[in-house]
């Protein structure tokens, strides 16, 4: 392990803006969630999926691009498009691979359709507009270096049961 800075505790400014940024996230995240579970029925692993689907040319992915994707496992995968499926959101079609596409219904662009606008005016009022044009500048940059340090890290010196390569 390399230690960067002053060692391998946070100070307390560092302490301070990690835990911060948890609670943000934290928040953030579950009151968006219960906005789509109540007012939609749709929980954020199944707005995940849908907005994958959705946005693909074809309304269809193989399961292994939708774990790529949502960084899901694969036993996670497979359980929550079975409840999908069952609720008539996502249906699987047979293709020329051995594995099914993972299809988006109508029931379920219909779901998504009637969600995403009023989850995106959410994401505009709770972030986009806080942040601000420079300041959401700023946090997009620092959050790709963030995550490519994490790949580097990941293709570099993590052991495969972390990284989720095993």
């Amino acid at each position: 392990m390399v230690l960067v800075g002053k060692g391998p505790w946070l100070d307390d400014d560092e302490q301070k803006a990690w835990r911060s940024y948890l609670l943000m996230h934290k928040t953030l995240e579950t009151h968006m969630e219960r906005h789509l579970q109540r007012e939609y029925g749709l929980s954020k692993s199944d707005f995940e999926i849908l907005v994958n689907l959705s946005e693909s040319k074809t309304g269809r992915m193989r399961a292994f691009e939708l774990g790529r994707a949502t960084q899901w496992e694969k036993s996670r995968m497979s359980h929550h498009l079975a409840r999908m499926e069952k609720r008539g959101l996502i249906q699987k079609v047979a293709c020329d691979s051995r594995y099914p596409e993972i299809a988006i219904t109508a029931e379920g662009m219909a779901a998504i359709e009637a969600c995403a606008p009023a989850h995106a005016a959410r994401i505009r009022e709770f972030f986009v507009d806080v942040f601000g044009p420079d300041r959401l500048a700023v946090l997009g940059e620092v959050s790709d270096e963030i995550v490519d340090t994490i790949r580097k890290h990941e293709g570099n010196d993590c052991p495969p049961e972390v990284t989720g390569n095993c």
